[in-house]
């Protein structure tokens, strides 16, 4: 293997070896590149076209990879590939693992198991294998949203990317190192797999937006776009200096206009196509027309460094500011201080002591290509085991409270019980409907006498709060030997009396459940209602604007919505109450400021997230759902069979609403309640249910539901 040169092909997602010639206003523009990225990771608002540099990225990867091997003469196709693979191995995978190994062993210790989240872990795991924008794309996880900024795995999406490329190059590009009368057939096929790409990311934003970000067939018009420029460049004869200069500056000032003016639209056009444009005017500008005033600037020595640095600056930022996010905050301008510090800083050390021992060693250099490959796929195979091993470790590890205690937290399903011995719970899910399938989860006891007499089946339907029930009421299935369903009706909610809420195709789930319910119904039956029916003042994610918040709950348009809600949902239950089912509405429980499960270890509690606090005044959290609980009333005073269940005795006895009892939570972010709260709420809702009057006949049930229109 050659002497390092002064900058490497690609510093960003790794482009190959040390190349033939020194580009240094190609190191420029990648800084320009990362600091871009980084400026919008920090604050979208700051330059909101920042997410472009990733795009700037894979045109300059695309030119610098193809520059790097197009003179290559080694043999045949089964050379090149080792002489391909094993590069790319030793640029991409030392600095790679390292920082997926740190980062796995700092979220586990310091992340709390996230509830609702994005299975930051399953990220991570996939990421050794440089296949993490699949399991994005798959999990709909969209790069604009508010989760995906508290997985710090997210940023290898693009190192996936580029992988995935760096498997197809080598095959399109080989052609092109057989000698010129290949290069024109190489060059057609560059251009049909750029507009081939290009058109099919059109077509799959329309209706994929996410898989259109992330995979590799809609981005690869990119990654072409640099290699076309490469072979263009090689073919096209001497243009003079000045009209070099004028297409730079054209490249410069657009590329310019994209970051500062760009949308978070992940649509091709226009602005990463503009960007796209922008990149490729640059270096073409710039290519053998070095001399100008721009590519000096481009190629000054602190953006020089920042560029040859940029792989290690882009592989650390994200996991510094997703961690930081999650422990002391990276709000205040010191706070940002400290994640840039402390990203160049891994960056240096990465760059000094990881990346270039390896990719330079005079012990690897006289290895055969084919074993360094080999060795490459075993370490990734180790990465990824010892990554998983330190995940699995989390319960035993973690710095966090939560991840001690989660069956506290959490409410999840309990299978067996001390006081029931011999008794199992059995889950079993089914599925309803073709438009907006619903998963029903029945829950029953087996292994124990069957209760005399049988006890009502209750029927739960809601959105993720009543899946947060799931403890109480697996509880009291294997109490009682009632039978529980659960109709799950995912990404939607039923009952909430906020119609915003319940759109798209969310509807034609719920009509799917009740008529399913309505037809399977038998006389005393239950149907247990548990929705979130007021506004979050905060989510696990961020804080909301409280005014707005009370305003959706107390202003005339909002009492006129949730007038007409409550008008609807009486249309719809009256059919489930004529046929002598007996319905419960949950009351709205307590609305924290903050999320518990965030602020809950020493070093989280001082997060700006948690700046408001976890008490509430008994009487604030009244006055904020009081008109939710006079819709409740409404709903009972206008449909027999029909009563609320209220927690709030239970969950706030006294003058303050706290997120902790006994030192335990009873909230797992700032509405759902904890898996600590439903053994709290278990006893009264026994009794609740135990207390209720027996169901009307199905024969009165023409004029209920006539009472009920």
């Amino acid at each position: 293997m050659r002497q390092a040169n002064t900058t490497d092909c690609a510093s960003y997602p790794a482009t190959g070896g040390a190349p033939t010639h020194h580009f240094a206003h190609i190191d420029g523009l990648r800084a320009i590149a990362v600091l871009a990225v980084i400026a919008f990771h920090l604050r979208e608002t700051w330059l909101p076209g920042g997410f472009l540099g990733v795009d700037v990225f894979f045109v300059i990867s695309g030119f610098v990879v193809s520059h790097s091997v197009a003179n290559w003469n080694g043999g045949h196709l089964g050379h090149f590939l080792a002489y391909f693979y094993s590069r790319r191995m030793l640029r991409i995978l030392p600095a790679l693992l390292v920082c997926l190994l740190a980062t796995m062993l700092l979220t586990t210790l310091f992340v709390p198991p996230v509830w609702l989240g994005t299975a930051v872990e399953r990220t991570g795991a996939r990421a050794f294998f440089g296949i993490s924008n699949f399991f994005l794309a798959s999990n709909r996880e969209q790069y604009f949203s508010a989760t995906i900024d508290y997985n710090p795995f997210m940023h290898t999406w693009s190192l996936g990317v580029e992988e995935q490329f760096y498997l197809l190059f080598p095959l399109l590009f080989f052609v092109w190192t057989r000698g010129a009368r290949w290069r024109l057939a190489a060059t057609a096929v560059t251009t049909a797999a750029l507009l081939g790409s290009y058109f099919w990311a059109t077509k799959l934003a329309r209706h994929d937006p996410t898989a259109a970000f992330y995979l590799i067939a809609p981005r690869l018009w990119e990654l072409a776009a640099g290699v076309l420029l490469f072979q263009c460049a090689a073919a096209v004869v001497r243009i003079p200096a000045w009209a070099r200069s004028a297409i730079a500056w054209f490249g410069a000032l657009l590329l310019a206009y994209t970051l500062v003016k760009a949308t978070t639209s992940p649509v091709p056009a226009p602005h990463p196509l503009l960007s796209v444009i922008a990149t490729v005017a640059l270096i073409a500008g710039m290519h053998a027309n070095t001399g100008t005033w721009l590519s000096r600037m481009l190629g000054t020595k602190p953006l020089t460094w920042i560029g040859r640095a940029s792989y290690s600056l882009y592989l650390w930022h994200w996991p510094v500011f997703v961690l930081m996010r999650w422990t002391l905050g990276i709000d205040t301008p010191l706070q940002m201080l400290v994640g840039i510090g402390v990203t160049f800083a891994l960056a240096a050390l990465s760059t000094r002591f990881v990346e270039r021992p390896l990719r330079y060693s005079t012990f690897l250099m006289r290895w055969p290509r084919p074993a360094i490959v080999a060795c490459g796929l075993l370490v990734m195979i180790l990465g990824w085991s010892t990554g998983n091993a330190i995940h699995a470790a989390q319960s035993r590890i973690s710095l966090s409270t939560v991840a001690h205690n989660m069956d506290d937290w959490q409410s999840n399903l309990d299978s067996t019980l001390p006081e029931r011995p011999g008794c199992v719970l059995v889950a079993q899910n089914a599925q309803i409907g073709q438009v907006k399938p619903i998963t029903i989860m029945t829950l029953s006891r087996q292994g124990c006498p069957a209760p005399q007499p049988a006890p009502p089946r209750i029927i739960v339907m809601g959105d993720s709060h009543a899946t947060a029930l799931w403890k109480m009421m697996s509880r009291y299935a294997l109490l009682t030997g009632a039978s529980v369903e659960f109709h799950q009706n995912f990404a939607c909610t039923f009952a909430s009396l906020q119609p915003e809420r319940e759109g798209g195709l969310c509807p034609q789930g719920n009509a799917t459940s009740i008529q399913h319910i309505i037809a399977d119904a038998r006389p005393n039956d239950i149907l247990l209602l548990a929705s979130l029916r007021v506004a979050r003042w905060t989510d696990q994610f961020a804080l909301r604007d409280e005014a707005i918040a009370w305003s959706m709950m107390t202003s005339p348009a909002a009492r006129q919505s949730r007038e007409g809600a409550t008008a609807a949902l009486v249309g719809i239950l009256g059919p489930v109450v004529a046929h002598g089912v007996r319905v419960i509405l949950t009351s709205p429980t307590p609305n924290l400021h903050a999320t518990p499960y965030r602020c809950a270890d020493w070093f989280n509690a001082g997060n700006p997230i948690c700046q408001r606090g976890l008490t509430v005044p008994r009487d604030e959290t009244l006055r904020y759902g009081a008109q939710v609980r006079d819709s409740l009333a409404a709903i009972t005073h206008r449909l027999e069979s029909t009563y609320v269940w209220d927690p709030l005795p239970i969950l706030c006895p006294g003058t303050t609403c706290a997120a902790w009892m006994d030192g335990k939570p009873l909230y797992a972010d700032g509405d759902h309640l904890s898996g600590y709260a439903n053994l709290l709420l278990l006893p009264d809702f026994e009794r609740f249910v135990a207390a209720l009057p027996p169901p009307r006949l199905p024969e009165l049930g023409d004029a209920i539901f006539s009472a009920a229109k």
